[in-house]
């Protein structure tokens, strides 16, 4: 052995000079196999536990051969560490391999007795049960110290019996086992012990079962699970226990992570700081790293009620591991960079002081030595030349943590106290009528309130005061609290937002302030809570197509591609949120028209794109993926696909209610077949992934859909094939479309899908754009067509006679102006093409005007009226009102557009808009 750095181990470590008296010469063999001087991987330490005991029959011999391991590991791992050989994250890592394989061994060695006795555990649907072993706390996590104990909780899956002949029920087996676990791992000998076993965390606690079955836990979980238990489970890590063990987390997952975001775990960590600190002054341990203020634990803390707060809606922060989860903080922007570097480095510094405190005598301890000698040992082990110099660093680390543990769970001022809460209440009455007065009687007399628990009804009374006095700095008062009375009914229940609303008063006048404007953003707050969230921490800027992706593509990325319904969850609520954002922008930021629009089709497009990833890989997945005759295979960076967008889309016009008019196409081999185990064929394949497609986007959840979906403008419309190869799309195109298919090709883009495709696509649309047409056949057509839209969409004739103009389908609305852009481009980019460029309606008529086939007087005139109705039409969206308008309000902006459509299109039309 290197005598320097055997020197420095003994130095670090009493323990380490008790094991090498007795184990001397398996130390030396361990040194010459060089495992002092490298690290073990997982598999390596399995198997070395695996060997160790694998022949051994007798119980105490096994002890004593897992114990002897134990202590020459342990040896092994203080000589790392104190020669630094090693990182806190590798050996952290592999103490807790170790803990696994042997949780592993000792669950198969005390199962054979077992089974010899009382015969296999069978449920009663004939399965044979295992015991699952979670791992809570550090073994959770991987980060186990050099002396951890291991907190475990035992469960199994179904309730029966075992078949032999003193048969019991799989209840009592289960129990038995991990009774016989525990001793072969807990139990002190001569050689002392493996680990020491903590079964405080099952439900319960101490007096209860040693052994849960899955329904048990899943129903104390619900019913009985407090919020401490929460912060617990986070680390929660199944060891054994294969499938039944992977269902059994999942099943606990919505008990940590809830859907909505979480802001009661701030009160949770409040109350669990709170009786840390009693007892750390009960003990007089203010010098325990862990405990103590800016210690380990207020660093895990920080990092657990992010977790709790957000880990419903961001999968990346449900990590067990305190690290990883720090990153994922601070690339969420939860914490500043600085934050995230200052805890990493108290939190690695802190664990490197704990491993130094515990190699002194293999103690499970935190607390700082007070024997000199003890203090000295431990200097030497961490290089500091004394203990002030030490003790300087230390609280310069612990200080950080304190910083930043205070910012974060420190009680949040709500807005000014109000102290008159009458006066409040009779201003409130004297602006509301008797109806909305009889609302707010029957909600505070009515049966949901008597079936909230006491602490929610406690959080309501304390937020109704707020809601009020934002109530009454509103314009429309009366007509705020009836449209934000929904919302506060659908978070009863979930008060936490309440509490939000309360900690941001900023907060609670912005959503005031929307809900006089906005019945929909209301409706969509009180149906989706969750996008309160998002509404909270919003800067009502416009979200960037960039930003889009990045987040849309890191939320994805860590769902699997079987897990359909969290695929599903993460679409729906990247949708609405960002749609929301858009909203709350559009309103309280007062964005351009043009820059919403830009925004909701953004949004759309990410999530087309996004979705037909998802819908393609499933499919492959299934299938395999479509092999051309030449033997090229159509991966996922050479679909073969693509998604057309029209209408709206098309446009980039879209509004906040719009739904999808989509059209799909492939350039697939269509006899080629894929290359999977269960092959189909390439058209097949097409259609499949279109199917897959239209599932995840449309299909009902709790969280609604991400878009309704039009296919209709396909060839052939409902009669025709979902999807159409480009050939048979481009002679449809050619040979049998009507003139209104081409009208409709005017507003058709490419959208997501294989670049090569998508640019195929766009020479196709404007090889059929650019024909020289007849003008008067063209007008002919589409006077046909316009028409008919009057006839079946606009305002009826007495509707008419009473002042109705429906903004978007009567004359000189805004249907009027986009077929004037789309007869442009049918009429005349046969002899301009680059008429034909351009999907939407103003940069179409900007091109008319270049062109010289309008004036610059009238195609602004024409833009002008469009984008003024757009914005109108945009603000009834938002406010859940019909298209129908006061004629006389627009008399001057239709006068305008008719007037043009007489010039261009019908010059047999009269301009008589006063008479309709």
């Amino acid at each position: 052995m290197n005598a320097e750095q055997l020197q420095k181990t003994l130095v670090a470590s009493q323990y380490a000079e008790q094991v090498l008296n007795l184990y001397q010469s398996q130390l030396e063999q361990d040194y010459s196999e060089d495992q002092f001087l490298c690290s073990l991987s997982t598999q390596s330490i399995h198997q070395k536990v695996q060997e160790t005991v694998a022949e051994i029959k007798d119980e105490q011999v096994w002890m004593k051969a897992l114990r002897i391991l134990r202590a020459r590991l342990m040896f092994r791992w203080i000589w790392q560490d104190a020669n630094q050989l090693t990182d806190v994250v590798t050996l952290t890592r592999e103490l807790s391999d170790f803990a696994d394989a042997s949780i592993c061994a000792a669950k198969a060695f005390a199962r054979i007795p077992l089974v010899a006795k009382h015969g296999e555990p069978i449920s009663y649907e004939g399965q044979v049960q295992d015991l699952i072993v979670i791992g809570m706390g550090k073994l959770g996590a991987q980060e186990l110290n050099l002396s951890s104990d291991i907190d475990l909780i035992f469960a199994f899956d179904e309730q029966g019996e075992t078949n032999g002949r003193k048969c019991i029920d799989v209840q009592q087996f289960c129990i038995l086992w991990g009774q016989k676990l525990i001793y072969l791992l807990d139990h002190i000998t001569a050689d002392g012990f493996v680990f020491r076993v903590d079964m405080r965390l099952r439900p319960w606690g101490d007096g209860s079962a040693l052994a849960i079955s899955y329904m048990g836990l899943e129903k104390y979980l619900s019913q009985h699970g407090r919020e401490w238990e929460r912060y617990a489970w986070i680390k929660a890590r199944v060891i054994t226990g294969g499938k039944a063990g992977a269902d059994l987390m999942e099943m606990a997952r919505p008990f940590v992570f809830r859907r909505y975001v979480d802001y009661s775990a701030f009160a949770a960590m409040r109350e669990m700081k709170a009786m840390i600190e009693r007892e750390v002054m009960r003990r007089n341990i203010e010098d325990d790293i862990k405990l103590g203020a800016g210690g380990i634990r207020e660093i895990e803390f920080i990092v657990q009620v992010f977790q709790l707060i957000y880990g419903g809606s961001k999968r990346e922060l449900q990590d067990r591991q305190c690290l990883v989860n720090l990153h994922h903080l601070g690339e969420a922007e939860l914490l500043d960079q600085q934050s995230v570097d200052d805890l990493e480095d108290a939190y690695l510094f802190l664990r490197r002081v704990e491993h130094a405190i515990q190699a002194l005598n293999d103690q499970q301890t935190q607390s700082l030595p007070t024997e000199p000698e003890l203090r000295q040992r431990m200097l030497d082990t961490l290089g500091f030349a004394d203990w002030t110099a030490f003790i300087n660093v230390l609280n310069q680390k612990r200080d950080k943590v304190k910083v930043q543990f205070k910012q974060l769970i420190q009680e949040k001022e709500f807005s000014e106290p109000i102290d008159d809460f009458v006066k409040l209440e009779q201003k409130l009455d004297a602006v509301l009528d008797d109806d909305a007065k009889n609302l707010i009687q029957n909600f505070w007399h009515g049966q949901a309130l008597r079936k909230i628990p006491a602490s929610a009804l406690e959080r309501l009374k304390k937020f109704w005061p707020h809601l009020i006095e934002a109530i009454l700095q509103s314009d429309q008062p009366q007509m705020a609290l009836l449209r934000l009375m929904p919302l506060v009914e659908s978070v009863l229940r979930r008060t936490v937002y309440l509490v939000m609303l309360m900690e941001s008063r900023g907060a609670l006048q912005r959503l005031v302030k929307m809900a006089t404007v906005s019945p929909w953003i209301c409706e969509e707050l009180a149906q989706y809570p969750v996008l309160l969230d998002e509404f909270l921490s919003m800067d009502f800027g416009l979200p960037q197509r960039q930003d889009l992706e990045d987040s849309l593509r890191q939320q994805l990325l860590r769902i699997e591609i079987d897990q359909v319904e969290d695929q599903m969850r993460v679409l729906r609520l990247f949708k609405k949120s960002n749609v929301l954002t858009v909203a709350a922008s559009d309103v309280l930021a007062e964005s351009p028209l043009m820059k919403v629009s830009d925004a909701l089709t953004d949004i759309a497009e990410v999530s087309v794109q996004a979705t037909l990833n998802l819908a393609y890989e499933s499919v492959a997945q299934r299938h395999g993926y479509p092999v051309s005759t030449t033997g090229a295979r159509c991966s996922l960076d050479a679909k073969g696909f693509a998604v057309i967008g029209y209408g709206k889309l098309g446009g980039i016009e879209l509004g906040y209610g719009s739904d999808l008019d989509l059209v799909f196409i492939h350039a697939f081999e269509e006899q080629a077949e894929t290359d999977g185990r269960k092959s189909i064929s390439s058209a097949e394949f097409a259609i499949r992934v279109a199917q897959k497609f239209m599932s995840l986007m449309t299909t009902q959840t709790l969280d609604g859909r991400v878009y309704e979906i039009d296919t209709r403008l396909r060839p052939s419309g409902e009669a025709g094939m979902l999807v159409t190869s480009l050939k048979a799309y481009e002679q449809y195109q050619q040979k049998s479309a009507w003139l209104w298919e081409h009208q409709a090709l005017v507003r058709a883009r490419s959208i997501a899908g294989e670049a090569t495709l998508c640019q195929q696509f766009e020479e196709v649309r404007c090889q059929i754009l650019t024909q020289v047409r007849d003008e008067n056949e063209v007008r002919e057509e589409v006077l046909k067509m316009r028409q008919k839209m009057k006839d079946h969409l606009g305002s009826s004739s007495e509707q008419k006679k009473h002042g109705i103009f429906h903004l978007k389908q009567d004359s000189g609305g805004i249907v009027d102006i986009e077929f004037m852009a789309q007869y442009a481009v049918l009429a005349w980019s046969g002899t301009n093409p680059d008429l034909a460029h351009f999907s939407d309606n103003v940069r179409i008529l900007e091109d008319a005007a270049q062109a010289g086939c309008l004036s610059s007087e009238d195609a602004s005139a024409l833009i002008h009226a469009y984008l003024r109705e757009r914005a109108e039409s945009h603000r009834l969206a938002l406010a859940n009102q019909s298209m129908q308008v006061n004629a006389a309000d627009w008399h001057d902006t239709r006068e305008i557009v008719c007037k043009l459509w007489q010039r261009l299109i019908d010059p047999s039309a009269t301009i008589a808009l006063d008479s309709e």
